[in-house]
C-alpha cells in the first residue's frame, strides 16, 4: 500500500535499523521504544490488523512466530520476553500494518493495561 509507513520500509523507501529480514517478514527496533528490547516483526505483504487474519494469510503469523525464537536469541533475550499485537483504535493500533512488538532486555511489568 502506497499510504502505509511499513510497506514503504519493506520496500526500502524509508530506512530502518533491521534485525531480521527475509523474503516473507521484516523485523526492525521500534523507533519509540518501549523496553530496552523493542523490535517490530512484521510481514512484508500487507495484512492492515489481526482482524484481517483469515485462512489465506494466516500461515504468515505461524511463520512469524515461528522466527521470533530465532530473533529474541540473536537480541540476547535469554530470559524471556513478551509479544503483543495492537488491534484497531481502542487496542492502540498506531499503523494499519500487521505487526507485533517483541519487547525485552529487562523484567517487564506484570500490568498489561
Amino acid at each position: 500500500m502506497a499510504d502505509c509507513i511499513f510497506c514503504s520500509i519493506v520496500d526500502g523507501s524509508i530506512p530502518s535499523n533491521k534485525v531480521y529480514e527475509d523474503d516473507r517478514i521484516l523485523a526492525f527496533y521500534d523507533l519509540e521504544p518501549q523496553a530496552p528490547v523493542h523490535v517490530l516483526v512484521i510481514p512484508k505483504q500487507h495484512i492492515c490488523c489481526a482482524d484481517k487474519i483469515d485462512e489465506s494469510n494466516s500461515d504468515i503469523v505461524a511463520y512469524i512466530f515461528a522466527k521470533i525464537p530465532f530473533i529474541a536469541e540473536k537480541l540476547n533475550l535469554s530470559n524471556g520476553y513478551r509479544i503483543v499485537n495492537n488491534c484497531g483504535e481502542d487496542g492502540c493500533q498506531s499503523v494499519k500494518h500487521l505487526h507485533f512488538h517483541l519487547l525485552g532486555g529487562k523484567k517487564l511489568n506484570s500490568r498489561m493495561a
